[in-house]
């Protein structure tokens, strides 16, 4: 038996106790004759004490950093008691002790507070996985799957696995595709979700299906992307929006009472797609803080300012930041110079100062006078102390700037607590967006999302196409889309036109779609389900802005795993079964 405890377990009831532990040598420290050594595992740490004669025997064997290590010995009270460790109040006089397995130097410390940078740490992963950070993670990773997958079991949904071996369908994100050995010039892709399959299901009469499932897309990295990651996959039979969203809130309301040990009992606000892009500026908005986006009535053929920078605009768009009236030239220079960005894109910032006495000033007070920048001010319900921001332009550019500029000032005026919650649902998105280059409507969602009831006649009026709404919703998080789902078509017919709209004939919706279509003569059921990005749901509750903080083997920024050297080369062998050059 090489433990009868883990490092984590000891306290001051086992005093007197002959134990066994294993583990890794943290740290070691020699005074005279005692040698104290930290023994980590994965539960925590104990400090070993060894006397006189084993302290000699140390020296003859001498323990580095990370030597996985037996010891045998009892279990006594620390004089020198460390309230910081579970373990603090105890230590181990050590009788006996084994080298189980020596190791090199490590490549970085071992610690919270290391010294290794990202891409040494990813590439000795399994070295950073030792380090009490990255354990609280995963450990965090794996209670929120076993809080969603009880309450799954309990509300009579079965966990079902559907195909990693699929047919591509280029739709969206761009697929990874797999050689086919046994049919030459042939491709398998490997789901960017299991949407087809889920649907199918409830075809076989599958009513409430969900999965824990990989899913593979190959398309540029973020922080919170992966080229494969961990969905929360789920769809039910005979129901409609409200059943979905009911059932959804209930299960993020479980898993933040069993994790954070958070309760909550009021609903979920829901706003409207057009809602969110007109007070927030996006349709994920953080809501963990008011400074809302406010139009200011210029520009776009209203009344004229007398400012042509704000008349020749399509948009005048503002927020008004609590407390910031005393910046300064230097700050309010470097926020210019931070919305000028190519990533922001706009030419300038303009301010008013909301000054204690009562008095405006403004970087455009040669335009306005006092009693009108009192009015934009009090518009964006600007109070003493506060200031106003404004940028102008194109539409749709002014107010994704004006977005992110409220996000950044969220972040530098503390407004954005990690360790706060607050979700919402955005409904009543449009279910086609317009490719302009391309000139072609294009599904904003996904082409077997369902229109909403009342604009099912309008898909056979092109003219129409902006104004359908779809069936279909989001949870937020904290300013993150951490899901998103839809009431799924569910006829053949509807199916049919909705192809249609999106430009596919007859004989390319069947070469792509003909078995789902089939099905669809079967008597499908309504329904409807959502999936959740798991990754980054775990990486959001657990305080953190990236998603491989969550994963166990992450790839970086580039999508390549830097510990085993992935992607590679295939040798010659290899691209000749398979039929490549």
């Amino acid at each position: 038996m090489y433990r009868t405890h883990t490092c984590g377990e000891l306290r001051a009831e086992h005093i007197g106790t002959e134990i066994s532990l294993s583990g890794w040598v943290k740290t070691v420290r020699k005074f005279g004759s005692i040698t104290f050594v930290d023994l980590r595992d994965r539960y925590g740490i104990t400090q070993l004490s060894f006397y006189e004669e084993l302290t000699k025997q140390l020296d003859d064997n001498p323990l580095g950093r990370e030597y996985v290590i037996q010891v045998k010995g009892k279990v006594i009270e620390r004089e020198n008691k460390n309230p910081d460790l579970p373990t603090g109040d105890v230590e181990i006089e050590v009788t006996s002790f084994e080298i189980l397995n020596a190791s090199s130097t490590p490549p970085f410390t071992i610690e919270d507070e290391t010294d290794g940078g990202d891409e040494l740490r990813m590439q000795y992963r399994y070295l950073d996985l030792r380090r009490d950070t990255n354990r609280k993670k995963l450990t965090l990773r794996y209670e929120i799957s076993r809080a969603l997958r009880n309450f799954m079991h309990e509300q009579g949904f079965l966990e079902i696995e559907t195909p990693f071996l699929i047919k591509s369908t280029p739709e969206g994100a761009r697929d990874f595709v797999v050689p086919s050995r046994m049919h030459e010039n042939q491709f398998y892709a490997l789901p960017q979700s299991p949407q087809l399959f889920k649907q199918l299901l409830m075809v076989g009469g599958y009513d409430k299906y969900y999965q824990m499932v990989k899913c593979f897309r190959d398309e540029d990295l973020r922080a919170d992307r992966q080229p494969e990651f961990t969905q929360l996959d789920c769809e039910m039979s005979f129901v409609d929006q409200e059943d979905v969203l009911t059932l959804f809130e209930k299960l993020f309301k479980h898993i933040l009472k069993e994790t954070k040990g958070i309760e909550d009992a009021a609903p979920l606000q829901r706003m409207p797609f057009s809602e969110a892009m007109e007070r927030f500026g996006n349709d994920k908005p953080d809501i963990r803080f008011g400074m809302e986006l406010y139009t200011l009535p210029f520009g776009d053929g209203k009344a004229s300012s007398g400012f042509n920078v704000f008349d020749q605009s399509e948009l005048v768009v503002a927020i008004a930041a609590p407390g910031c009236a005393e910046y300064t030239r230097k700050q309010l220079d470097a926020l210019t110079d931070w919305v000028r960005r190519p990533q922001i894109g706009m030419n300038g910032l303009i301010y008013i100062k909301c000054n204690a006495d009562g008095s405006y000033k403004s970087s455009v007070d040669k335009f306005f006078n006092q009693e009108k920048l009192k009015a934009m001010a009090e518009q964006c319900n600007a109070k003493a102390g506060d200031i106003v921001f404004i940028l102008c332009g194109k539409d749709t550019l002014t107010r994704k700037a004006m977005s992110e500029l409220r996000l950044h000032m969220g972040d530098t005026l503390g407004m954005r607590n990690p360790e706060e919650f607050k979700a919402l649902w955005i409904t009543d998105f449009p279910l086609f967006e317009h490719d302009e280059e391309n000139d072609h409507w294009v599904a904003r969602h996904h082409p077997f999302t369902s229109p909403k009831p009342e604009h099912t006649a309008w898909l056979g009026d092109k003219d129409k196409y902006g104004d359908i709404l779809a069936n279909a919703y989001d949870l937020v998080l904290n300013g993150n889309e951490i899901g998103g789902g839809s009431i799924r078509i569910h006829k053949k017919d509807l199916q049919q036109q909705m192809f249609a709209a999106l430009g596919m004939d007859e004989k390319e919706a069947d070469e792509k779609f003909g078995f789902l279509l089939s099905a669809f003569e079967y008597g499908t059921p309504p329904h409807g389900g959502m999936a959740w990005g798991f990754d980054r749901l775990c990486s959001i509750i657990g305080g953190s802005e990236s998603i491989r903080d969550f994963i166990a083997f992450p790839k970086n920024n580039a999508g390549r795993d830097v510990m085993l050297d992935a992607p590679a080369a295939i040798d010659a062998k290899q691209r000749e079964e398979l039929g490549l050059k």
